[in-house]
């Protein structure tokens, strides 16, 4: 058994054995390490969701426990412009400037197609409810056949993004569907609770989000300076799956850098039971912070395992040096570094399985006992190497 094969397979052994359960916890940690970016990714992205929801849901609350007055105003006015309609039905000759300075109220006049006719807002003379909200169309055609009273909620001008109230009365013979309009950012209540400078907040805040909007079911963005925005094709997809099944979708747009992930929140109002109550929280992020840390995670990892390599060899060859030399000696003599009686054992006990001849050679050193009494043992034991040395030489040529 030759000491120098057998250090190698223990090297190679424990090599093997400390790689397979160093990897497997560095591998086990890198996972770990890796989830918890993720979950702190997503962690982040859900405490912006319920920030904007609760914003949402402060200002609604605000204005169904505190704001009542404004609803019963748009009823009255509502009845108001119901008697004038009786009185006079030419809808061309009423000064309708001066019906929202009465009101402090714009007021829209709809014919059974829903599309504004007449309106002390300008910006909305001949919006085309069937053309842009064929939802919010349907809607508006059950209303004008009702002749009931309906009040929405939060809403927004389809052309100016500006926050506003709406509410909605047929006439009795169905011709036509009085609407009017309050503009609520011009009140105390709104700047109180402006939940779009809260959004803007969250967009200082936080590196990884580059925009967040809140769209109303009809696809348009609140806000003055979104409210040209449009949703692309695939936006839109996602836009009106979240807001038909209620759950968070999510798009991808881009590569690399320039990746841009689109996560689109549904939101159902606890306070408002119109046409607004459902609405979409649309938030736009990157993912570089996110690539970031896992790159660095990466390199960690990376880092750990040259490390793991390295002191596991060193340790392997260190300990393969310590076991090998009591291995060594037990098959051959300290002195002279010949196989001993156990080598010689174990060399016969596998040369009897086979078919060729052996031979044996005894050797024995004359006057040897001579040596160590006339020189001292030290003398002889010089003689017993230089012996050896000249043995393994014959050994080596054989």
């Amino acid at each position: 058994m030759r000491n120098s094969h057998f250090r190698i397979r223990l090297f190679f052994i424990m090599i093997a054995f400390a790689l397979f359960i160093s990897l497997f916890g560095a591998t086990y940690s890198y996972q770990k390490l890796k989830e918890q970016v993720y979950a702190s990714h997503e962690f982040e992205l859900s405490h912006i969701e319920e920030n904007v929801k609760q914003s949402l849901m402060s200002i609604e609350k605000v204005y169904h426990y505190f704001d009542l007055d404004t609803e019963e105003r748009m009823l009255t006015n509502s009845e108001y412009l119901l008697e004038k309609y009786a009185e006079n039905p030419h809808l061309d000759t009423w000064n309708y400037q001066q019906l929202k300075e009465l009101f402090n109220m714009d007021v829209y006049i709809l014919n059974d197609e829903n599309v504004v006719i007449y309106t002390s807002f300008e910006e909305d003379l001949g919006l085309d409810f069937e053309g842009c909200c064929p939802k919010l169309s349907q809607t508006l055609h059950e209303r004008r056949e009702s002749g009931e009273f309906y009040a929405d909620g939060i809403d927004i001008s389809q052309n100016t993004g500006q926050i506003k109230k709406f509410s909605y009365i047929g006439t009795p013979d169905k011709k036509y569907l009085f609407e009017l309009g309050y503009s609520l950012q011009d009140g105390e209540v709104f700047e109180q609770f402006d939940f779009l400078k809260a959004i803007d907040e969250l967009v200082n805040t936080y590196s990884s989000i580059d925009e967040i909007h809140v769209i109303n079911p009809g696809g348009f963005f609140f806000g003055e300076e979104v409210a040209n925005l449009e949703l692309s094709e695939d936006r839109e997809k996602a836009f009106e799956e979240a807001l038909g099944s209620g759950k968070t979708t999510e798009i991808v747009d881009g590569e690399g850098e320039n990746r841009t992930v689109y996560r689109y929140v549904p939101y159902v109002s606890e306070y408002d039971t119109g046409t607004t109550q459902r609405k979409v929280i649309e938030i736009t992020y990157n993912e570089n912070e996110l690539d970031a840390l896992l790159d660095e995670t990466r390199r960690s990892f990376v880092i750990q395992i040259v490390i793991i390599i390295v002191v596991t060899t060193l340790i392997a060859s260190l300990i393969s040096r310590w076991v090998s030399r009591p291995m060594y000696l037990a098959y051959h003599d300290c002195l002279t570094g010949l196989k001993n009686r156990a080598a010689y054992e174990e060399f016969l006990q596998e040369k009897r399985s086979d078919s060729g001849k052996l031979a044996y050679l005894l050797l024995d050193l004359d006057n040897f006992k001579a040596i160590n009494d006339t020189y001292g043992h030290d003398t002889g034991d010089e003689k017993l190497k230089k012996t050896a040395n000249i043995l393994k030489q014959f050994e080596q040529k054989g």
